[in-house]
């Protein structure tokens, strides 16, 4: 017996429908320059089998956001090496949802994935800004040979919108030279403030369209420690739910990605977590 592919969110056939679903979700399960622990490949289908395990009623909107439809494309970039020709993948299959109309969530992999999604996104919405939840900068130019690595992926972003970015505190000296810290919230500063009070400061940073583009590893390893490269003094749940509803209520959300689960044995609820994330960002975009 064919084993069904995994889909998000154990929905009706007809909640999965390509044809009438308003939200796709694209895998792409690539860890080729992932430099510390690896596994991110497997993030994605560790975040779809999670998925089954959500309750799908949402207590604070009082909806149930699948309704809306929610189709699971087929894994992008399998078998491919190379974080360039990811990039191309990735961005021709996003490009070909947002034509549809399709409003789009990648599922990494490691972040060097989320490449493509900017520029497919940039080319197609105006008045773009790329906001960034991270533990890191990602702002080289060009690493290991490659300017597609997972540490540039912000390098890449700043080449087709403004960003802004929320949750640092690791980089390389190399990388202030390209960073405007008028455009970022370093961990160590909107811990000691009103969640509330630094939410409001990236909003008015924002331009009237937002692209979400977040790194697992945003978040503090006492949250979600099932990443490849963990950072101490992240970020926790409602950090990150509190600046979505502001980024919702305010601005445009026109799409998102979630990256750099590394899936271990011990740590299932972090698979848990990151599905349960993407469900509640699918809510507060659509059901307001």
């Amino acid at each position: 017996m064919t084993e069904r592919p995994l889909q998000f969110g154990d929905f009706e056939p007809e909640f999965r429908d390509p044809g009438t679903a308003r939200i796709v979700l694209l895998p792409v399960p690539y860890d080729g320059t992932s430099t510390w622990v690896k596994g991110a490949d497997c993030g994605p289908g560790a975040i779809l089998k999670a998925s089954y395990h959500l309750e799908f009623y949402d207590i604070e909107t009082d909806s149930e956001v699948f309704r809306e439809g929610v189709y699971t494309d087929a894994p992008i970039a399998a078998g491919v090496e190379a974080p360039e020709q990811v990039a191309v993948e990735v961005y021709q299959r996003m490009a070909n949802w947002l034509d549809h109309g399709k409003f789009s969530v990648l599922l990494g992999g490691e972040h060097s994935v989320s490449i493509g999604a900017f520029r497919a996104m940039a080319e197609r919405v105006g008045d773009l800004t790329i906001l960034q939840l991270d533990a890191h900068s990602d702002l080289r130019d060009t690493y290991e040979g490659s300017p597609c690595n997972h540490a540039c992926v912000m390098a890449r972003a700043k080449e087709v919108a403004p960003i802004v970015q929320v949750g640092i505190r690791s980089m390389d000296i190399a990388e202030k030279s390209a960073m405007d810290r008028r455009r970022v919230f370093f961990a160590h500063q909107i811990q000691g403030r009103s969640r509330f009070d630094w939410i409001k400061d990236v909003v008015a940073l924002l331009t009237d369209n937002v692209y979400l583009t977040i790194d697992l590893d945003a978040f503090d390893p006492s949250v979600l420690p099932a990443t490849g490269t963990p950072e101490p003094g992240g970020l926790g749940w409602y950090d990150a739910i509190e600046l979505v509803k502001a980024v919702c209520e305010h601005k445009n959300l026109v799409g998102f990605d979630v990256v750099e689960l590394c899936p271990h044995s011990c740590h299932w609820g972090a698979d848990f977590f990151a599905a349960k994330l993407i469900y509640k960002i699918l809510t507060t975009t659509f059901c307001r």
